[in-house]
């Protein structure tokens, strides 16, 4: 029997297991585009200094990601699905700093499997899951920081854990509750300047991508990569 945890953002240091850090809006959506076009790899972190310090040490890299959604100086591009998805990325290393779902995969400790997800990469985050056969899941909703309620991600958490069960949910029940989420319903009103209604129709195309994304440890540094269907 497999138990099913949900934490915040705040309590991710606590979640054990095979550990799904989500941000739907817009974090986790943005990475699974740009593995889509192209990139190769991810690096997530912390801090503004730590994207560009990295970035020293991997010149080539480049960085993307916002403070406090919005994009910041230097930064080679914002948190956006829709710019990254019209960028080609082949073969390029991105550093990703965000101020929700990257701060939750760094506070993660020890995890049996570290993923970042998204409705996007939904299905395939499930099958994955499944084919480890947990004891234990914990999921990360990083979407309740800065007073936001968290439903858009605490959905996709929802919508994973019943896949992961066998069962077989409507996506438009979940997808709903993105836009009906304290932040879905501030972009929809256009109260977010760097948040674009395409960036919010990106983010409830559930199941889009056929690859999972998971979070590996390699020479001191945290790497989200794209992990394939077998």
């Amino acid at each position: 029997m497999t138990i099913y945890n949900y934490y915040s953002l705040n309590e991710a240091h606590k979640a054990r297991g095979v550990v799904v850090v989500i941000d739907v809006l817009r974090a986790f959506t943005t990475a699974a585009h740009a593995f889509d076009v192209g990139a190769d790899k991810i690096y997530p972190v912390a801090t503004i200094d730590e994207a560009f310090n990295l970035r020293q040490s991997i010149p080539w890299a480049l960085i993307m990601g916002e403070d406090l959604g919005n994009k910041v100086g230097g930064f080679d591009f914002g948190n956006s699905p829709a710019e990254i998805s019209n960028q080609n990325l082949d073969g390029k290393i991105l550093i990703q700093r965000t101020t929700a779902g990257t701060q939750g995969i760094v506070q993660v400790q020890g995890a049996d499997q570290l993923l970042a997800a998204s409705f996007v990469v939904a299905s395939a985050t499930g099958n994955f899951i499944q084919t480890l056969k947990p004891s234990l899941v914990s999921f990360v909703v990083t979407g309740d920081s800065y007073g936001r309620d968290g439903d858009e991600d605490r959905a996709c958490g929802e919508y994973i854990e019943a896949l992961i069960k066998g069962m077989y949910p409507n996506p438009d029940k979940f997808s709903n509750r993105v836009k009906s989420s304290s932040v879905g319903m501030t972009v929809s009103a256009g109260e977010i300047a760097t948040v674009s209604a395409n960036d919010l129709e990106l983010s409830i195309q559930i199941n889009k991508f056929d690859f999972y994304m998971p979070v590996i440890f390699d020479d001191g540094a945290l790497i989200i990569i794209k992990g394939e269907q077998k």
